[in-house]
């Protein structure tokens, strides 16, 4: 995003005597003129810390138009029900009354109003946040606001709610940048051809194909730019909803030493630990200022006890 010039205040000399007049009233309007200059400056600077990282990203990929939206967060809606009423009848998914699960909808609430901005659909979302009692060291968001973390997460990194907010803003942004969309629409455009992408729109036996590719979903891999642009949305709705973003460092620190005992399947799915943390410090100080300015969580919650898992 370019930054145009403060637009410098300057006062036309007078002439009356031959030169410049340095008289009390000059001088309070030359005064003003660089106040004004000032105040344009300060508030340049602030709409841009209001930006945030919203200029960090690129536009939308145009395959995402050759899957309708509707039909990506039907399938999505339709795949994440099955995986409740699944956990549900294995007694493996927490109920609302259970802390963590409180946690994680407390924490949601907070980030939820702030991913309008990023993708205009957010706002009709039903957005849903649940706990699946797994050891699983894993969290995800599908189209549509669906979200799910795994209680190994929780437990095994002992995460702060910081941390959790960096997850949570990750994953909500792979959602709201409609990655998802965007990796079915390029298999569509491989496996049908671009003679028939045109009637993708029209749906058809089409749509249905792109409606049996709802499926995925669950175990879709998203690629290295996919994961880059998700962690700069994330930091910036973190930061936003009063999480530190610097979390995201000390998160990936924890993925790093779990990693080296068995690679979780958080980490099969991002790029390097090592590069994640360095491009992760250097956003930081685009985000810090919108952390800075804004309302803190009131409440604050603990890990799982790390002694046992919780019930």
């Amino acid at each position: 995003m370019s930054k145009r010039d403060p637009i410098a205040a300057t006062s036309p000399a007078d002439e009356t005597h031959g030169g410049p007049c340095l008289c009390a009233w000059h001088e309070r309007r030359l005064f003003t003129g660089l106040l004004a200059t000032g105040g344009l400056a300060a508030l340049a600077g602030q709409a841009a810390a209001q930006d945030g990282l919203q200029g960090d990203v690129g536009r939308t990929s145009r395959f995402t138009k050759l899957v309708p939206a509707e039909q990506v967060e039907a399938a999505a809606t339709q795949q994440y029900s099955s995986m409740l009423a699944q956990a549900r009848d294995q007694r493996a998914l927490k109920s609302i009354d259970h802390p963590q699960v409180q946690r994680l909808r407390y924490i949601a609430e907070r980030i939820i109003p702030h991913t309008r901005p990023w993708n205009p659909r957010a706002a009709q979302w039903r957005w849903e946040v649940n706990l699946l009692d797994s050891p699983q060291v894993n969290a995800f968001c599908m189209p549509g606001g669906k979200i799910a973390f795994y209680f190994g997460i929780l437990h095994k990194l002992q995460l702060s709610d910081d941390e959790v907010a960096a997850i949570m803003g990750h994953e909500a942004a792979h959602a709201l940048r409609e990655h998802a969309r965007e990796r079915m629409g390029k298999t569509a455009a491989t496996r049908i051809g671009a003679g028939l992408v045109s009637s993708l729109l029209g749906l058809g036996a089409v749509g249905d194909t792109m409606l049996n590719m709802g499926g995925q979903l669950l175990t879709l891999r998203f690629s290295r730019e996919d994961e880059t642009e998700a962690d700069i949305v994330g930091m910036d709705l973190a930061a936003r909803a009063g999480y530190d973003p610097a979390a995201g460092l000390t998160l990936w620190q924890k993925m790093m030493a779990a990693s080296k005992r068995a690679p979780p399947e958080f980490m099969s799915t991002h790029p390097a630990g090592d590069t994640r943390i360095r491009d992760i410090g250097e956003k930081l100080p685009k985000v810090q200022p919108l952390f800075a300015q804004a309302g803190k969580p009131p409440r604050r919650f603990a890990p799982p006890a790390a002694a046992s898992r919780g019930s």
